[in-house]
């Protein structure tokens, strides 16, 4: 496989993180190295926060991705600015279109625009915008099962806040299905 470099960023609070340590999970669950790398502000919620997330059949030797991005999660417009002339040319930019209401800069990536609020929404929880973004991230990667990655769903927040299972699992669906 071609390695992956993704970055995932936004606000604190939006779950970046998260989804990043979820594909690091679905790598390890899939036999591939993987680094997760975070970085954010001392805020709590409102901050930035971002992190890089390299997968490879080969052991990696940096977690910190200066260029060459493969996939480019943004839930924000401040993200979409910092990151986008680091995705690398035919590269995946996945935006949070409820946020980032702009055209691209570049016709030289795949763009894929989500409304992450409104399909969390109808999936039931308005907190699960992070599962919207996680589907539409592995639909976008195209070298995870879906299966694996409703596990790791399930996995890493399912004994957290159960009563949110179902709705994390159809906002993940959503995202997947409807970018």
């Amino acid at each position: 496989m071609k390695p992956i470099k993704l970055v995932c960023a936004g606000f604190g609070g939006q779950g970046v993180l998260s989804v990043g340590q979820m594909v690091a999970l679905l790598a390890m669950k899939n036999n591939k190295e993987v680094s997760w790398m975070p970085s954010y502000g001392p805020e709590m919620r409102g901050g930035t926060a971002n992190c890089h997330v390299v997968v490879d059949d080969s052991p990696i030797a940096a977690p910190i991705i200066a260029s060459g991005i493969t996939h480019l999660l943004a839930m924000n417009g401040p993200s979409l600015d910092k990151f986008l002339a680091k995705v690398a040319p035919g590269g995946t930019v996945i935006v949070n279109k409820a946020m980032i209401d702009h055209p691209l800069s570049r016709t030289d990536v795949k763009v894929i625009a989500c409304d992450f609020p409104g399909l969390a929404e109808e999936a039931g929880a308005m907190k699960s915008q992070n599962m919207v973004a996680f589907g539409a991230l592995i639909y976008a990667m195209e070298v995870f099962s879906k299966e694996d990655a409703k596990e790791v769903i399930l996995e890493k927040f399912g004994g957290k806040k159960p009563e949110l299972n179902e709705a994390n699992l159809q906002a993940f669906e959503f995202g997947y299905s409807k970018h």
